[in-house]
């Protein structure tokens, strides 16, 4: 586990960020209705998810893009608040509950916020298949 562990973050992000633009509806009843320009949102977030993902492979920039991803998740605050007003609600094949969007935003998203402190300082080295 140690040594896939730092590569966990990375995937995780560039799944969720693909996964922004293969299944956008899913995202657009989270934003609040009180933003406008709800595709613009979504891509910017899958965007910068890949973006931020990418980032976390190289020592350079490793840093940098876990505070990046610290400052998204604080951004998605406000959509997981949404998600706690707006329950019970479809999201794809899962009902998201009041219980579902309370446990994502006081247990994921602080866990997620952990990983993305402690992924600052991972010492692990991406091996590109060009070199």
């Amino acid at each position: 586990m140690k040594k896939i562990s730092p590569y966990l973050p990375t995937l995780l992000y560039l799944l969720a960020g693909i996964n922004h633009f293969w299944h956008p509806e899913s995202y657009y009843g989270i934003i609040p209705t009180y933003l406008p320009w709800h595709e613009l949102i979504n891509y910017t977030a899958g965007i910068a998810e890949i973006g931020l993902a990418i980032l976390l492979l190289f020592k350079a920039t490793r840093k940098w893009a876990a505070y990046g991803i610290i400052a998204m998740l604080i951004a998605f605050i406000p959509a997981h608040i949404y998600m706690i007003q707006k329950a019970p609600f479809a999201m794809g094949a899962i009902t998201v509950t009041p219980f579902i969007a309370w446990v994502r935003l006081l247990v994921f998203q602080p866990l997620l916020i952990a990983w993305a402190w402690w992924a600052r300082i991972f010492d692990f080295k991406f091996r590109s298949c060009l070199s």
